[in-house]
């Protein structure tokens, strides 16, 4: 999409929010503030008359929650929303089901720091409204292909292998169609989601709900076990790290990648490093390049690559730049890539076997 100006609408019942956001993306090149209402019932007049391109949308409002009108919003008006919520465990975890809800992405409303704190936010909600401006609806999901039952029912022994995943923009859902879809004896997961700091422990807790796996925000020093995936925390980097046969998570500092943190290009060359196991690496939807180059150095070193396919995208921009490089082996859509890891490590058993 090409737009003179991106018109983002702000809902948020506080003056001092709406009024700061207001001035700080105001200065961002590209895109237009085109009204600011208290609660949904403004946001429909405002809507109607100024068509905007993004929503930012607080959760907790008067007279009409933001998942009631989120709700509403997708079935009559489907445009990008950009979720503006606190960090408390309530607010998170009603943030992860604004994304379920259709929600594209999520930011902090920061709970100390004020006008200044405020200000930063605006910063970085800009490059979220832009990736939100050129996303297209997620596709209505088809049924995935048949899967094997079970990797050990394919022949594969799940204790020799690593898969890790990495998504951006629409990688909350595309990360829950792939593990929705995994085997409950699956190798161990790896997963690095571009997701606020306070957020990534409810959209662990949520996937650990709607898998067969055992499913957890990562901790220091944690083992790689199969059957269970672990989700890097937001704000840190994470990486792997092999130490006397044994594979453990690695947090590093806070310093971004590719303006990330966590980062999948950090996560991916990690892993490069290690030996022993054999490892597949999944790169989804999202804006940028991050993770296209560490994808391609796993190939380099023989690990099985799989990308996203541009129908399926929200964005496709990372799994995009890593076909670019000559990084993946394999495109398909999240329901269908256990399917696709399950036959691209048995081809690799059967050729290594002749």
């Amino acid at each position: 999409m090409r737009l003179d100006k991106i018109r983002v609408l702000l809902v948020d019942d506080s003056p001092m929010v709406r009024n700061i956001l207001s001035r700080v993306l105001a200065e961002q090149e590209g895109i237009e503030v085109v009204g600011g209402a208290r609660d949904p019932f403004e946001a429909r007049e405002l809507i109607i008359r100024h068509r905007p391109h993004v929503i930012i949308l607080d959760i907790e409002m008067p007279r009409m929650d933001g998942l009631t009108f989120l709700t509403k919003l997708m079935a009559h008006y489907p445009v990008p929303v950009i979720i503006c919520s606190g960090v408390a465990p309530a607010a998170s975890a009603n943030a992860v089901r604004a994304i379920e809800l259709g929600a594209i992405d999520v930011v902090p409303k920061p709970s100390e720091g004020g006008t200044r704190a405020l200000k930063q936010l605006g910063a970085e909600l800009a490059d979220k409204i832009r990736a939100a401006a050129i996303s297209k609806p997620p596709p209505v999901p088809t049924p995935p292909r048949a899967a094997t039952k079970s990797f050990r029912q394919a022949g594969i022994e799940p204790h020799r292998w690593v898969i890790a995943i990495g998504a951006s923009t629409g990688g909350t859902e595309a990360i829950r169609q792939v593990l929705q879809q995994m085997p409950a004896d699956a190798p161990p997961i790896v997963m690095v989601q571009h997701m606020p700091q306070g957020f990534t422990n409810s959209f662990a807790r949520r996937l650990d709900e709607l898998s067969k796996l055992s499913v957890a925000e990562a901790e220091d020093n944690e083992m790689l076990m199969p059957g269970r995936a672990l989700l890097a925390r937001g704000g840190v980097q994470m990486g792997v790290q092999a130490v006397g046969g044994q594979w453990r998570i690695r947090y590093g500092g806070t310093e971004k990648v590719n303006r990330h943190c966590p980062s999948v290009d950090y996560l991916f060359e990690s892993l490069a490093r290690c030996k022993g196991r054999r490892i597949a690496a999944v790169l989804l939807t999202g804006m940028g390049a991050d993770g296209a180059k560490g994808l391609l150095e796993l190939r380099q070193k023989g690990a099985i690559t799989i990308a996203q396919d541009e129908a399926s995208s929200v964005v496709y921009g990372m799994p995009k730049a890593a076909v670019e490089l000559g990084a993946v082996q394999h495109q398909c859509a999240p329901p269908d890539v256990p399917r696709t890891l399950i036959e691209a490590m048995t081809a690799e058993k059967a050729a290594a076997a002749r």
